[in-house]
């Protein structure tokens, strides 16, 4: 056990007297390599503000490239896609996702042919590509068909890893999907491509803006995804979940949403030492937003100051809105 002298022997302000000191003693610091930055992609020719995340807008692939080209100019390694395609190109059973010239291959491809070194993140879901908003195939009573929706989510994982995806995303909470898509992927050659497993995707309310980008939540209606997302009380079962998918061959897990679940981000570190990833989910980010425009609360001090959370509680990397203007205030 650690003795600390007692006071006035010892006085733990000394260590905060000024910056200099405080910055010599800091714990964890955040850079821009610790961030991803998540984008929403779309057909079209202008950019389509999103009005429930300030600051945030649906992007065609041109305009994707410049953000792509600014991101890589702060230091950001990474950009996770998400897409926002044509209602006419939803179904039951969301078959876009594994079409090799759809949004989010071509999307890749260019941004590898312009940025082959920058790192690109791919979701492996349904939601955005089902015409029920749900993140894989139903039965006649509304219940996802586990098995027939991971074939699916393999399909469309190759999809993306053949387009030059370095990471897939399988962020859709279905049973074995892992192990899955590892086996495709060593059958295919594709031995390089990493899977960030969202292992612990909680059944929570702070993913409402983000199912207006993408262009779900319409579809959703009042249905919900408590058959196949994590229940918010658990975090025994969150641990299983991870075990599980790293057994299965996951390279990186993540946790979803991030602050309201900083004690699982830690659970999951302290307990597997493996990359550990959190997502700073849209409605946190919304929160934040309102908040500083009404004055409540300083923009960058709250923001800067949340993402730091995150690399305390166990996180490796943070998947963040925030994440061009986190970096730009760091290389500041």
């Amino acid at each position: 056990m650690t003795v600390f002298s007692p006071f006035p022997a010892g006085r733990p302000r000394r260590l905060r007297r000024d910056a200099a000191t405080r910055d010599l003693v800091r714990e964890h610091r955040l850079h821009a390599s610790d961030l991803i930055l998540p984008v929403f992609v779309h057909e079209g020719s202008e950019a389509q503000p999103i009005a429930s995340m300030p600051g945030v807008a649906r992007l065609p692939i041109d305009q994707l490239l410049r953000t792509a080209e600014e991101a890589m100019a702060l230091g950001i390694p990474a950009l996770a896609l998400f897409p926002a395609i044509e209602p006419q190109l939803k179904t039951i059973d969301g078959a876009e996702a594994f079409n090799p010239q759809g949004l989010i291959p071509r999307a890749v491809r260019a941004l590898k042919s312009h940025f082959p070194q920058l790192a690109l993140l791919t979701d492996v879901a349904l939601d955005p590509y089902t015409s029920h908003g749900q993140d894989g195939l139903p039965d006649e009573t509304g219940y996802l068909i586990n098995d027939a929706t991971v074939q699916l989510l393999v399909r469309q994982a190759l999809t993306q890893a053949e387009a030059g995806a370095d990471m897939v995303g399988p962020s859709d909470m279905m049973d074995g999907r892992i192990g899955a898509i590892r086996q495709a992927f060593e059958a295919a050659g594709l031995i390089h491509t990493r899977i960030m497993a969202y292992s612990v995707k909680y059944a929570s309310g702070f993913y409402g803006p983000f199912r207006d980008a993408v262009g779900s939540k319409s579809a959703l209606g009042k249905a919900d995804k408590n058959t196949y997302y994590v229940d918010p009380g658990n975090s025994d079962e969150a641990l299983r979940e991870v075990a599980m998918d790293l057994a299965e061959g996951a390279d990186m897990v993540m946790v979803k949403p991030g602050m309201p679940y900083l004690d699982v981000v830690r659970r999951v570190k302290d307990e597997f030492r493996v990359p550990t990833f959190a997502y700073q989910v849209s409605g946190e980010y919304a929160m934040l937003k309102a908040a500083a425009a009404n004055g409540w609360l300083a923009h960058d001090v709250v923001m800067l100051e949340s993402l730091l959370a995150f690399k305390r509680a166990g996180a490796d990397g943070v998947l963040s809105y925030f994440a061009l203007d986190a970096a730009r205030l760091l290389k500041a």
